[in-house]
């Protein structure tokens, strides 16, 4: 069975390098941008036919060597590199998604002073820490789905003041989930939906983004607070692939510590 996604993501990979910037003449009339197929294939050692198989989406049977091969000559980094292999060959297409919180994670939850909840393979909040609920306000909405809200609720760009840093990421994991497990209808309708529903993450989704940061710094404009920037750390659950731990935090003594400090102080609820 072909795969178009493993196709599209290695096209976006050969379009993004320039001939000289791998030391090949630059020949004939072209008429597209970065690589052709026969360059890529004459820079991983292999056939025009053979790339073009793969490009096809047709990866079933290469082997390491090959792929190896494919993404050194598209200077693919690890996170390319693993959801090219993962495109290549999904791990489970018909994997039984069943989101449930173990108890442990949902100590682990409430042992955490900062804001800190769990999502799901299709970003829907499983589960939230107090603070979480008064940064974000989880509780006041029924089936909260961070993707539905950060690409499609209007409120959602004043909320992240810098939004498309946050909508890419959101891209970012949703492909991570698509690429293992391709058959998930509801993951599709969900991506489907995202795209028609906004013609700028559709753009970002073609950009074809392997993985998201798994820490870094967001800011949050709070309508009680105002302006907070946090640090933020991922971390994957071991044995729970479905679900990712999203903890915020704070520098003691800054600002914003001050700001959760006040937040913590209030009963609120209902944020969103």
């Amino acid at each position: 069975m072909s795969s178009p996604a493993l196709g599209e993501f290695l096209r976006t990979r050969r379009a993004r390098i320039q001939p000289a910037a791998v030391g090949l003449s630059e020949y004939g009339r072209r008429r597209m941008v970065g690589l052709r197929r026969e360059e890529v294939a004459q820079l991983a050692g292999m056939s025009v036919d053979y790339y073009t198989r793969l490009e096809r989406g047709q990866g079933a049977g290469f082997p390491d060597s090959v792929l190896d091969s494919v993404a050194r000559a598209l200077r693919l980094d690890a996170a390319e590199r693993e959801h090219f292999y993962a495109l290549v060959r999904p791990a489970d297409p018909d994997y039984n998604y069943c989101p449930a919180i173990r108890p442990g994670t949902r100590r682990l939850l409430d042992s955490i002073s900062t804001p800190a909840f769990v999502i799901g393979r299709h970003m829907e909040v499983l589960a939230w820490n107090g603070m979480g609920n008064k940064v974000f306000g989880f509780a006041a909405e029924s089936g909260c789905n961070l993707a539905r809200f950060t690409i499609l609720d209007p409120g959602a760009g004043v909320f992240y003041p810098d939004w498309e840093p946050v909508a890419a990421e959101t891209a970012a994991y949703l492909r991570r989930h698509q690429t293992r497990c391709p058959r998930d209808r509801r993951l599709t309708a969900l991506i489907d939906e995202l795209i028609a529903g906004n013609p700028v993450f559709h753009r970002i989704w073609s950009v074809q983004a392997a993985a998201g940061a798994p820490h870094g710094s967001r800011q949050i404009q709070h309508p009680v607070v105002g302006r907070i920037e946090f640090g933020y750390e991922t971390l994957d659950l071991p044995g729970d692939e479905d679900q990712l731990l999203v903890v915020y935090t704070v520098d003691p003594a800054s600002a914003a510590s001050e700001a959760v400090d006040a937040l913590r102080a209030r009963e609120l609820v209902g944020v969103h």
